[in-house]
């Protein structure tokens, strides 16, 4: 039940900031303005149904070390991103004319910001750390990185290699920084970070949605497993690549610190589940 709660809790939030978003998108100050205002009460919310259905404080968003958190795991995500632009560059498959829109960029900041914070509070938050409580670390990657990227799969131009390459990268990168950190602040930055570098600096398209321009006036083309075609470059197996070394140390790094939860016999989760509070 508490998962139903917290789901419904962030989406509501996650819903009303959206279309109040969508509403103003031609005005960037005041989407930035919501942006901003719909990742706070995202937080907030998740904050407050954690404290009522679990009585307990919601560490994995505290405020000791977020910005730090937040800070590092942006420009981690810029400079994943911009390792892929490098790659597909290099090719021949990406170029910058010149400047493109700053304040296309004001805008995609708020939007960036509002949809990393709330996927990132209901995935990993949510979804992730509750499955992982009663089925153990790796089978809640898998089931929560295909829910992440099923969630994509009927954006424009997905179709099911876009959806398995948001699988791959974004659901299992983003749960493995979860992992590593215990705390939702890294993902939630490396989130940002990604998204906003490929539309609010490169302006490419982020997960197939027609993303409006940002700060450069660049083109992609040539072949789709390079470049990732018109899902955009997460669609790109240097994206695959890229992320999935991403993953890997992060996993790395979490069995060196022993966070990672081993799966729960049946019998234990029986037991967990009949077991009264004292």
């Amino acid at each position: 039940m508490r998962l139903v709660w917290q789901l419904a809790a962030v989406a509501a939030v996650s819903l009303i900031g959206s279309q109040a978003v969508a509403a103003v998108q031609d005005n960037p100050w005041l989407t930035l303005a919501l942006g901003l205002l719909t990742s706070v009460l995202a937080i907030l919310a998740y904050g407050w149904v954690v404290r009522r259905t679990e009585k307990r404080s919601p560490v994995e968003i505290a405020r000791e070390g977020a910005a730090a958190a937040t800070g590092r795991g942006t420009l981690l995500g810029v400079a994943l991103f911009g390792a892929v632009i490098i790659g597909i560059a290099l090719l021949g498959g990406y170029e910058i004319h010149g400047l493109g829109s700053v304040t296309g960029a004001v805008g995609l900041f708020g939007f960036m910001a509002a949809a990393s914070v709330t996927e990132e509070l209901l995935f990993r938050g949510v979804l992730f750390r509750i499955i992982e409580e009663r089925t153990g670390t790796w089978i809640a990657l898998a089931l929560t990185g295909a829910l992440f990227g099923l969630a994509h799969v009927f954006n424009p131009n997905a179709g099911l290699w876009g959806a398995l390459a948001i699988a791959i990268t974004g659901g299992g990168m983003l749960a493995a920084a979860y992992i590593a950190t215990r705390n939702l602040w890294l993902p939630i930055g490396l989130h940002f970070g990604w998204n906003f570098a490929a539309a609010g600096i490169f302006s490419t398209e982020v997960s197939g949605n027609n993303t409006p321009q940002g700060l450069l006036d660049a083109t992609s083309s040539g072949p789709v497993l390079i470049t990732g075609g018109d899902f955009g470059p997460e669609g790109s197996l240097y994206t695959v690549l890229f992320c999935t070394l991403m993953t890997v140390a992060f996993l790395w790094l979490a069995h060196r610190r022993g966070h990672m939860v081993p799966r729960r016999r049946r019998a234990d989760r029986v037991a967990a589940a009949t077991t009264l509070p004292q």
